[in-house]
């Protein structure tokens, strides 16, 4: 026995059903409306960020008594393009970013290397006292670097190399470690501990399990580390005048100083074009990185 289906009660789909819902004119006026809130919000922000950068462009370009004379938001009256010339010359900014990179770099490769390191045993392995040892660590962020100067210099100055880059290689890995090993012990307790014990039973030691599972996973959270790091260290400037020594030895922070002449007068419109060099530089750098930034933020603060 075949069973037959009644035309007039099966459903019937016609083109309509899936035609989009039109709004008559009231409608689209109050969805206008109710983004203006977030359009309003969104322009100051964007006032607020980019103002300093238009403002400081601007002034890049001013002669001193342009500058001293007139409105600071005010267009140059002439436009001095030597000045990023002069700035390059005078702030000797070829050594200076030189050398900022010879004390960036490995800098950030002993902080990512051994903070992850840290972060990984603390937070995979299994030890008495671990707990104990993290909060040493977190101590460590509470010390201000002005109170160790002093001490650092002496011992700097006795060892013999307080004229070269490795004091504040030394300084700035030393520094940076505390905040380091907290956030990678914190990215760590969100990587299910299972997953070591996996590579444990299969015969990985934990070095190896460290290089080719632990570390690769951290990828995102190592790129955000290490930016947070490069920017705490470049802009330094109380470690580099202390321990910079030699005028061949200094970073592109102390560099800016030479822009101050005698009895304090300042050259202005090369000292804003020497910012703006090294300001924009930095800020491509944070737009390219920016998604691994975010992902890496996200990836320590849910639990896996």
């Amino acid at each position: 026995m075949t069973s037959t289906i009644d035309p007039q009660t099966s459903a019937v789909h016609t083109p309509r059903a899936f035609e989009p819902h039109r709004t008559g004119p009231a409608g689209a006026l109050l969805h206008v409306l109710r983004r203006i809130p977030t359009w309003l919000t969104i322009a100051v922000l964007l006032v607020i960020f980019i103002y300093p950068l238009f403002w400081m462009v601007i002034n890049s370009f001013k002669s001193n008594s342009d500058f001293l004379n007139n409105p600071s938001y005010a267009l140059p009256v002439v436009w001095e393009w030597e000045n990023y010339v002069i700035a390059w010359e005078t702030g000797n900014l070829a050594t200076t970013i030189t050398n900022s990179l010879i004390v960036t770099v490995p800098s950030l490769v002993f902080i990512v290397l051994l903070g992850t390191a840290a972060g990984f045993a603390l937070e995979v392995l299994v030890f008495k006292g671990r707990g104990t040892v993290l909060l040493l660590f977190l101590a460590g962020i509470m010390i201000p670097g002005q109170m160790i100067v002093l001490p650092l210099f002496n011992t700097f100055f006795q060892l013999g190399i307080n004229n070269s880059y490795l004091p504040m290689i030394l300084i700035y890995t030393a520094a940076g470690l505390p905040l380091t090993v907290f956030m990678m012990a914190t990215y760590f307790r969100a990587i299910p501990r299972e997953i070591f014990e996996a590579a444990t039973i299969d015969g990985a030691s934990m070095t190896r399990a460290f290089f080719a599972i632990g570390f690769p996973m951290m990828r995102n959270a190592v790129i955000t580390v290490a930016i947070v790091q490069f920017f705490l260290i470049w802009n330094d400037l109380l470690i580099a005048l202390i321990f910079g020594g030699k005028r061949s030895l200094n970073t592109i922070q102390v560099g800016l100083l030479n822009f101050s002449g005698e009895y304090g007068a300042i050259n202005y419109g090369p000292l804003f074009a020497a910012i703006c060099i090294t300001t924009f530089g930095i800020l491509i750098l944070y737009l390219f990185l920016n998604q691994r930034i975010m992902k890496g933020l996200a990836a320590g603060a849910v639990k896996g």
